[in-house]
């Protein structure tokens, strides 16, 4: 949100558009009805992932993948972030775009399947019956924690520095420079 005071704008407008001006607090209920709020945290989800690896999996019998033999018992990674940044899935992967998973974006105008059962496009959380079974909760508590740090604070740059998003292996994936923000209290 520091680095792009236009979502954030975006984002405060349809927030209080939904609990009304003056709300100081979003409530669970009206996370449905702000469909860019979504759409902000699926695509920080889709160009940050908290991992960038999944657990291993193992191949149970031969299989031929796009025109590759992967032999049985072959043990097979998936590259989580990189499935999130493929130039021939998404338009300038390396653009943070939320526009890309509402209606009329590169989300094809339906609700993105982020669990993977019609297609794999991201897997922030693993994927189909291998998922992590909290993965809607997680969802849903971005969602209200991104949506009341907005409507509550204005986030802004400090001065003479710059927002840094590059990365490090930690447990998880974190910033490798920590942020450095200017949060002001909306009245």
């Amino acid at each position: 949100m520091v680095k792009y005071p236009q979502i954030q704008e975006r984002l405060l407008v349809e927030i209080k558009g939904v609990v009304g001006d003056g709300e100081k607090d979003v409530k669970e209920e009206d996370l449905n009805k702000i469909p860019y709020l979504k759409a902000v945290v699926l695509e920080g989800l889709r160009r940050h992932p908290p991992a960038h690896f999944v657990l291993p999996h193992a191949v149970t019998k031969d299989v031929v993948l796009d025109g590759y033999l992967v032999p049985k018992n072959a043990i097979l990674n998936f590259m989580v972030a990189e499935m999130g940044w493929d130039s021939m899935v998404w338009e300038d992967p390396m653009e943070f775009k939320p526009e890309r998973f509402l209606s009329g974006g590169d989300g094809g105008g339906e609700a993105f399947d982020i669990t993977g059962s019609r297609e794999i496009k991201m897997m922030p959380f693993g994927a189909e019956r291998r998922i992590c079974p909290a993965s809607g909760l997680a969802i849903r508590h971005l969602e209200y924690f991104v949506a009341n740090l907005v409507l509550n604070f204005e986030w802004k740059v400090v001065d003479g520095d710059e927002v840094d998003l590059s990365e490090k292996h930690e447990f998880t994936m974190v910033m490798k420079n920590p942020l450095k923000a200017h949060l002001s209290p909306r009245l």
